[in-house]
């Protein structure tokens, strides 16, 4: 049987945070989306944050009638965002942990602590429709709260992996995930991965079997400044499609 083709999630909340930072109308979150597509995306990631430090709710119905491909939409699993998710109706709703003085999402989702909440939160996605992930470390444990939770999908947190990487130590996190990967596949969940993955450490990732899909944003963003945005979904397109 042939491998299904792995998939990209291109993150382009940063195409917002360059707008925000003059409160402005450029450069465009649907425009950047277009492009990404054009150039490989399979899909579109977007993080509305309960701050709207860089996406806003405008963004969404935008995308909504732009994207031709996939929404994924991160998500608090708060009552605001699920109503605001549920009249959206992305594709599919990952959610995150989320805190107001982080720059930037600080690791996984702890499901096994929150389970019951979640399992609420799931099942309303689920009722209007939507794909269910849930972004967590590389842990069975967590794997298995989020089956449990109702989960469909696990988005495996690459972050602590990609810091081993750069320090050439990372084959014990590399590890983690294929343990994780495999055991999440074995209960059924699909299994996607995301956070700090570029064209050299998503390397040896791509070599996991079972992992579906990549939601990489900033280092796409951060390539493009210098390469244009086309060229920089490209280059990793070819290596996700071509693992």
């Amino acid at each position: 049987m042939t491998a299904a083709r792995k998939r990209l999630g291109v993150n382009i909340d940063h195409v917002a945070t360059l707008r925000q930072a003059r409160r402005g109308r450029v450069p465009e979150p649907a425009a950047a989306a277009a492009i990404a597509e054009l150039s490989g995306a399979d899909g579109i990631t977007v993080h509305l944050r309960e701050d709207r430090r860089h996406i806003q709710d405008r963004d969404l119905a935008v995308l909504k009638s732009v994207v031709t491909t996939r929404i994924n939409f991160e998500m608090a699993a708060t009552g605001e965002i699920t109503r605001i998710a549920c009249s959206l109706s992305p594709h599919s709703c990952t959610l995150v942990p989320e805190k107001r003085e982080e720059i930037t999402t600080e690791g996984g989702l702890d499901v096994l602590g929150r389970r019951e909440a979640l399992r609420q939160t799931t099942a309303r996605l689920k009722h209007a429709g939507i794909v269910v992930s849930m972004f967590i470390d590389p842990d069975l444990s967590q794997v298995r709260a989020s089956r449990q939770a109702g989960a469909d999908a696990i988005e495996i947190h690459t972050g602590t992996f990609c810091e081993a990487f750069a320090a050439g130590k990372h084959e014990a996190e590399l590890e983690k995930i294929r343990a994780a990967a495999a055991f999440g596949a074995s209960i059924g969940l699909k299994v996607f991965a995301g956070h700090g993955l570029d064209v050299r450490n998503i390397v040896p990732i791509l070599g996991i079997p079972g992992i579906e899909e990549f939601n990489i944003g900033h280092s796409i963003i951060a390539r493009a400044v210098f390469l244009g945005l086309a060229a920089a979904v490209k280059e990793i397109a070819d290596l996700v499609h071509g693992a």
